[in-house]
């Protein structure tokens, strides 16, 4: 089992910045891919961004790329996502999640574990 407690969203003003974080406890953090999603009102579970085990891969959806940045600390058992230049578009709830299949990242229904999500609100 992994628990996973997403923090550090929030209101912002559009162009904005936020920083969220996503701590894992339980199993061997590093032997998991770390993904973000997001799901905004009415809408479903979309991929944001995804990091490989040890960091050597990313891989983001055209929607942010340029903007977010995805990142973690294995030490510290924690993935970060920086969202820069936001938009009232991003206004979602934002989830990360663990899995072992790197070639399936993208897809939310190859994640095992989730955290409880955390809510990011852009205003214009």
């Amino acid at each position: 089992q992994v628990q996973l407690v997403e923090s550090g969203g929030g209101l912002v003003q559009a162009g904005g910045s936020l920083r969220l974080s996503c701590v894992a406890s339980g199993r061997t953090f590093s032997g998991y891919v770390m993904g973000w999603f997001r799901q905004g009102p009415g809408k479903e579970r979309e991929f944001v961004a995804v990091i490989s085990d040890y960091a050597r891969s990313t891989r983001y959806a055209d929607s942010v790329r340029g903007r977010f940045t995805i990142s973690r600390d294995n030490a510290k058992n924690t993935v970060y996502l920086q969202l820069n230049s936001l938009k009232p578009e991003d206004t979602a709830v934002y989830y990360c999640g663990a899995t072992i299949r790197w070639q399936a990242a993208t897809l939310a229904d190859s994640y095992a574990y989730w955290g409880q999500g955390t809510q990011v609100t852009v205003s214009s």
